[in-house]
């Protein structure tokens, strides 16, 4: 289903132009954000905007209809986080490029995310060289 431009427009503007996920700025790269579903349509997931995420492509195509991952250390299955119901800060830090976490859900995010795959932490060091990652 395709989500109305108006709408769009509210996700947008409520993460202040940052990734949900992983908090890069849509300003700091040419890869065009997307709209996620929170929990996705094929879980029961709704078009609105208490379902919808503002999200870099590659937490996306990681995050894809995951609702859940597992946690390494203890084998058990975590929900990820979940930007409407979650605070941010509460579950993620950041050493450097690298995101931390430290709770189960912040960490399972990042695994299934990929948030600190060897390539995007390149990036996030070139974004910090350049003095514009972290945001503020």
């Amino acid at each position: 289903m395709a989500i109305p431009r108006a709408i769009q427009q509210q996700v947008h503007e409520r993460a202040s132009g940052l990734c949900e996920y992983c908090h890069l700025p849509d300003a700091c790269t040419t890869l065009p954000f997307q709209i996620d579903h929170i929990i996705a349509e094929k879980h029961g997931g709704l078009t609105t905007l208490a379902n919808l995420a503002y999200c870099c492509l590659h937490c996306n195509a990681f995050k894809g209809p995951n609702i859940a991952g597992v946690n390494q250390e203890t084998g058990d299955v975590v929900r990820l986080f979940h930007p409407r119901k979650d605070t941010w800060e509460e579950h993620f830090t950041w050493d450097g490029s690298r995101l931390l976490s430290p709770t189960s859900i912040g960490q399972v995010t990042i695994a299934v995310l990929a948030i600190n795959a060897p390539y995007r932490l390149e990036v996030r060091q070139a974004l910090i060289a350049e003095g514009v990652f972290p945001p503020p």
